[in-house]
């Protein structure tokens, strides 16, 4: 049985996904599956820039508020999750909506859970020696021999290609496409986007923002509760800076640069992942626009991409991704 078709909503943080999300939801009857690896924990609202509990209740989010500061969860739990509400939303005849900056919680939906294959470690060893001792001309012939899939790349991609080929008995590629095979969507792409300017100025008035609505007050109370401050939950950017000053190691008035500089940095990293990372064909929308007007674009072209069975008609859209 083919994979359901599913809008999955990606871009930087602070870009707006969530104002798009909601006002995607003036025109499709959409619940959210929030890809975000640091909404799952509870009680960090503000330092994790959450959607409001208005906003929840004006539209159902999945994902958010599940997990504990001190609780480790991983991108395979995710993976194993989001399938019960991406499958509890479609029965309930709605229409689930994948939304989140985080990019290996996307890809581990949509593109399926790639388990790394059982190999003994003393063979392991021995082979990473062996390969340390070759150049990365010579790895890469070695990677693309034993692996025709292998798309090419510098020594640790082209090594840990030689090394599951070699330790599995079977290509790296074998093990991605078996991954993929298990999906639990067919991902429509849409990726928001700003200039870096843009960006900027949205990251620095929501880290003021942050610090305002008691963001520190917020870190301090779940420190109270006795979780460590390398807490699976407390290690993100915006509560990492508040912990900085809660320990005597940034004054106040700071944190809010701080929170700015990191969240820059990790807006960079998550562009350069969508941009390289996303499989297939992707629709890049200008998020300068307000997230009324791309809303109504994406639902006019994702009732296209459908047919005429999508649902209510909109309005034109100006542009036309791929279907």
């Amino acid at each position: 049985m083919a994979a359901a078709r599913v809008p999955v909503i990606v871009g930087p943080t602070a870009i707006g996904k969530t104002a798009v999300a909601l006002a995607l939801a003036e025109h499709l009857p959409i619940e959210v599956v929030s890809a975000d690896s640091r909404q799952i924990y509870q009680r960090l609202d503000i330092g994790t820039a959450k959607p409001t509990r208005r906003e929840r209740q004006r539209v159902p989010h999945h994902g958010v508020d599940i997990a504990e500061p001190g609780e480790r969860y991983s991108a395979g739990r995710f993976a194993l999750e989001s399938r019960e509400w991406l499958a509890d939303i479609r029965a309930r005849g709605r229409l689930p909506v994948l939304v989140g900056g985080t990019g290996f919680y996307v890809r581990a939906v949509a593109e399926g859970l790639f388990l790394q294959p059982p190999m003994e470690a003393e063979r392991r060893q021995a082979l990473e020696r062996f390969t340390g001792t070759l150049t990365v001309s010579e790895l890469v012939r070695w990677a693309a021999r034993l692996d025709p899939g292998f798309a090419g790349g510098g020594r640790q991609r082209a090594g840990r290609a030689v090394e599951v080929a070699l330790l599995s008995g079977y290509p790296l590629t074998w093990w991605q496409r078996a991954a993929r095979a298990d999906a639990g969507i067919d991902p429509w792409y849409v990726v928001l986007t700003a200039p870096r300017a843009v960006l900027h100025q949205r990251i620095a008035a929501r880290s003021g923002e942050m610090v305002r609505r008691g963001l520190i007050e917020e870190v301090a109370s779940v420190l109270a509760e006795g979780h460590l401050p390398d807490a699976p939950g407390l290690d993100g950017v915006g509560v990492r800076e508040a912990i900085e000053y809660l320990h005597g190691k940034r004054p106040r008035d700071s944190v809010a640069d701080a929170v700015t500089i990191a969240t820059r940095q990790y807006a960079k990293r998550q562009q350069t992942w969508f941009r390289h990372q996303l499989p297939g064909r992707v629709w890049t929308l200008d998020a300068t626009r307000p997230p009324e007007h791309l809303a109504e674009e994406i639902a006019a072209a994702w009732g296209r991409s459908l047919g005429a069975a999508a649902g209510p008609a909109v309005s034109p859209s100006r542009s036309t991704p791929a279907s």
